[in-house]
């Protein structure tokens, strides 16, 4: 973007603060993204981009203020004015709730690549993927089907300095494919999705066979009515739901009474059993596969997250544990207040049985199936009450139904209502944990892992006509 390196720009920053406090976070990204339609590719092309934060924070007789700016494509010249700007909101705010020391290098020591350039992708990532990709148009084509979709790899190095002398930095690369097949009189649709580091690990022949296995499900239809069905999740749409539940689980929130994760009376729920089976959904910077920032990078206070918990170092963390709600996310200042233990967010998520060798495949589920649906995945999911976490939201791209073992044909779509915390106590049957893409949230959170699932009575509240 400009001839001076993003940790150049940090270190400007924080040398023009005249502020008590100063943090600077500089994310330089660069995207490359491929598109197709009627099998046959249409666009794609690279982009690059830079943002500077900049977090000032000023002591008063009161307590200390914070004041944050951030600007788009900042070159040297402007970055005195956006310095100037966040020093200017904190002296114009009042004293900040969340208010803490800044993390100290003693917390955190400096990543010793801090001075490196950024990382940057390419068109080249689709090298592989790319020619696969033609091979699945032809055969689409030979079987009369029609292959949409779009896929996307971004790389993300985010510079984290302050005035504590704490430097930082993390490579985040994010990547994903999703690929919908359709008949050719485009009556019918099947998707499928994958999320990546690098596109390395992208089946697309399976991907395809997978969606052209499911239009084959769809060639007969069933109507059914709205109800209670056993019903099997697949891992994306198992992901939708519990990242949705874990952004619903802070710990202010729930201590001061507004979440499902409230106790009646006062405190909050952790302890409690939430599922009779020995699940647990964790979260871990260092999951293989799933690697995140292992450190806190919060552009603004929001919630349990907290600007001036910049840089504390994040650890694995169960949400719950063998069934049981384990943590809730804090800041310093939400577990201060709360006295819960300090728990940040971490940006993956995995759901898994204990037992994972013996647990079954979807297929394998599949077979043992007497009566039920199967979804292919959830969308247009919104909250109804946070109090239970009661979600609705419609079934999209193929709902199947399944007798003695066997897909036997395509249902109608539903609108469904259920809250994924009480959903977590009808599961009856957990299956093998893998890395998923989450259909609805995937552009904000895609590294997920989960399992399908086997729930009693999911509730398809109405009979929908989305397709």
């Amino acid at each position: 973007m400009t001839a001076m390196q993003p940790h150049e720009l940090v270190e400007l920053a924080l040398g023009l603060s005249c502020a008590d406090g100063c943090v600077v976070i500089a994310d330089e990204e660069s995207t490359a993204n491929l598109r197709w339609a009627g099998n046959a590719l249409t666009t794609n092309g690279v982009t690059r981009g830079r943002r500077l934060t900049v977090i000032a924070t000023v002591a008063g007789a009161e307590g200390t203020a914070s004041g944050v700016v951030s600007r788009e494509a900042v070159v040297p010249d402007e970055v005195a004015d956006l310095v100037r700007a966040a020093e200017e909101a904190a002296r114009a705010a009042g004293p900040a709730e969340d208010a803490q020391p800044l993390v100290a290098v003693a917390e955190q020591p400096p990543a010793p690549d801090f001075t490196a350039p950024p990382a940057e992708t390419s068109i080249a990532v689709f090298e592989e993927f790319a020619p696969a990709l033609g091979q699945a148009f032809a055969r689409a084509a030979a079987q009369g089907e029609l292959l949409y979709g779009f896929a996307r790899h971004e790389l993300v190095t985010s510079y984290l300095g302050t005035s504590t002398d704490l430097r930082l930095r993390h490579d985040q690369p994010t990547g994903m494919v999703e690929l919908n097949a359709k008949t050719a009189d485009l009556s019918g649709s099947a998707w499928v999705g994958a999320a990546t580091r690098d596109f390395a690990d992208v089946d697309v022949t399976a991907l395809h066979a997978e969606a052209t296995r499911r239009l084959g499900w769809g060639a007969k239809r069933i109507d059914l009515p709205a109800g209670r069905y056993e019903t099997l999740l697949p891992p994306s749409a198992v992901a939708d739901l519990m990242v949705y539940l874990s952004w619903s689980a802070g710990g202010r929130d729930a201590f001061e009474g507004k979440t499902v994760f409230a106790k009646p009376g006062g405190g909050t729920r952790i302890g409690d059993e939430l599922s009779g089976l020995p699940l647990t959904l964790r979260s871990d910077p260092r999951e293989p596969g799933l690697e995140a920032t292992p450190f806190v990078l919060a552009h603004a206070t929001e919630g349990d997250s907290s600007v001036f918990d910049n840089g504390l170092p994040l650890t694995g963390t169960d949400w719950i544990r063998d069934g049981r709600l384990a943590s809730l996310v804090t800041s310093r200042h939400s577990a201060g207040l709360t006295g819960l233990a300090l728990r940040p967010a971490i940006d993956n998520l995995v759901l898994e049985t204990a037992d994972q060798e013996s647990a079954p495949t979807l297929d394998e589920m599949i077979a043992r199936t007497e009566r039920g649906l199967l979804l292919t995945c959830l969308w247009y999911i919104r909250e109804v009450d946070p109090a239970t976490l009661l979600l609705t939201g419609l079934t999209r791209d193929g709902v199947y139904l399944v007798e003695n073992g066997e897909v036997v044909g395509a249902v109608n779509n539903f609108r469904f209502n259920e809250s994924p915390v009480e959903l977590l106590g009808r599961i009856t049957e957990v299956g093998r944990t893998e890395r998923c893409l989450p259909r609805e949230w995937s552009d904000w959170f895609t590294r997920t892992a989960m399992p399908p699932v086997r729930v009693e009575g999911f509730n398809m509240s109405s009979v929908s006509q989305a397709s």
